[in-house]
């Protein structure tokens, strides 16, 4: 992936000046929300659920070596194979060669943001090897050269009529007169297309929810049915996760999967829910004939025993992404990274390093909707305070930031002084504000006042009015 979150404020500025996208995303701020909010009102036992969720993922978390090593049992039971990788490197490498084993020349793609975040498909098109993205909003932004904005629904800054112009543009055979302004003919056009694709593919890779140590099991969750065809007709799987989706059992995965397509989209379930265990055995009607599963770490284990353990939680529903102000005003491809909204914000940093991300934990206005909503209640705007502290300790924050944080401490480590100099700018910006008791303007301060209005002060601070009101109650201070 072509990293930009060193330049997420200039991708901001693109973004808010982009009519298309802003139209785009009214979408976001309307359906998800919406959809949710009715599909949780609708299961009196959500928060127990959510409560269950989160032990089920701290226990396995706990014990992460021991399930991985249970499910790497079970699946090699199954006549499976699982490959450990350290870095996106390892993944990447892994997959080429058993791409390169099979002779294969074209993979179909399940949509899997493990395969975005290793940059796999330019690493295999650079070998010769074409990678087919089966999810339609997969398929769109692959046509159009451009990576997920969202995670689950990828194509969703993108307007219909774009799409249109895409499919005229590479989808040569079209006629000119082929009607294409209804997204069911949209589909149809790209069903056609891809069930050529699935019936030539060599391998398929898709990549998983949930990785069962119970059972050895992996477990996706679509609305197309597109993740069935690559894994089940081309003669080899290969499934590319994260140590993170593991899960003791296969209960437990029934009481997440609750949660998930609820924060998600909205729906009580997933149209598919899709388990594979192995490959295929004798009396098997169809399946693969070789069965692959590639474990990412990619700085996770880092996260371990730190402040970022509970990122970990994640289920990569979105429900973050679709509550955050932020993320409704610029989008996905803004921040630059695999993984955009508040989740990304913590979990970015943790994998591509602080200094290329150390914007990413400061798009936030600390609102908290996105904890409210995160079905497995990570504490997201509490670990972006964290990746600003070390920011601010590594020097990566602004200059003239720091050099305000440093002041601002030796005055507060100063009492008199503090007291002195806050009551000194207080009654002289109380003096400066308009009639209407605001700015419309003022230094150092324009980020603000160049969109709306900055409230003036009163002409006193919060210690001389809690000193007048204690006084007047006969109380000491």
């Amino acid at each position: 992936m072509n990293l930009t979150a060193d330049r997420f404020k200039d991708n901001v500025r693109v973004a808010l000046d982009d009519d298309q996208l802003q139209r785009a995303l009214t979408h976001v701020r309307s359906n998800f929300i919406e959809k949710r909010a009715k599909s949780v009102a609708a299961l009196p036992e959500f928060e127990a659920l959510r409560e269950a969720a989160r032990a089920v993922k701290d226990h396995a978390l706990a014990h992460l070596d021991l399930y991985l090593e249970a499910y790497e049992t079970r699946v090699a039971e199954s006549g499976g194979h699982v490959h450990y990788a350290e870095t996106a490197s390892d993944a990447r490498d892994v997959i080429l060669d058993i791409c390169r084993k099979a002779g294969a020349r074209t993979v179909t793609k399940g949509k899997s943001m493990i395969a975005e975040e290793v940059d796999l498909n330019n690493h295999l098109e650079a070998h010769g090897i074409e990678p087919v993205e089966t999810d339609l909003g997969e398929y769109i932004i692959q046509l159009r050269g451009e990576v997920p904005s969202h995670i689950i629904a990828p194509a969703v800054h993108v307007n219909q009529d774009q799409v249109e112009s895409d499919f005229r543009r590479v989808h040569t055979h079209l006629a000119a007169d082929r009607d294409l302004t209804e997204p069911t003919s949209l589909l149809a056009e790209a069903r056609g297309i891809l069930r050529d694709r699935f019936l030539a593919a060599d391998v398929g890779i898709t990549g998983a929810n949930f990785l069962v140590a119970e059972t050895g099991t992996s477990i996706i969750v679509t609305n197309e049915g597109n993740g069935d065809l690559t894994q089940i007709l081309p003669r080899i799987h290969i499934v590319i996760a994260s140590i993170e989706k593991i899960v003791p059992t296969l209960e437990d995965a029934t009481t997440i999967l609750r949660l998930l397509a609820r924060s998600a989209t909205g729906q009580d379930m997933s149209v598919y829910t899709t388990l594979s265990t192995g490959p295929r055995r004798p009396d098997d009607p169809d399946g693969p004939d070789e069965y692959h599963v590639v474990i990412l770490d990619n700085g996770r284990t880092a996260m371990l025993g730190t402040e970022f353990q509970d990122m970990l939680r994640c289920i990569r529903c979105g429900a973050c992404m679709n509550h955050c102000p932020v993320y409704h005003a610029v989008g996905g491809h803004a921040y630059g990274a695999t993984y955009p909204g508040p989740m990304g914000q913590v979990l970015d940093p943790a994998i591509f390093g602080l200094k290329a991300t150390h914007d990413l934990p400061n798009a936030s206005t600390f609102c908290g909707r996105c904890e409210s909503v995160c079905p497995m209640k990570i504490p997201l705007p509490k670990m972006m305070r964290h990746w600003r502290d070390k920011e601010f300790e590594r020097g990566l924050s602004p200059a003239p930031q720091r050099w305000g944080i440093r002041a601002w401490a030796f005055f507060a480590r100063r009492p008199a002084l503090y007291r002195f100099a806050t009551g000194l700018m207080i009654r002289a910006l109380g003096n400066l504000g308009s009639d209407r008791g605001r700015f419309r303007m003022l230094p150092l301060a324009g980020g603000w006042t160049a969109h709306r209005d900055l409230p003036a002060p009163e002409g006193r601070t919060f210690m001389n009015a809690y000193r007048a009101r204690a006084k007047s109650k006969g109380r000491k201070t």
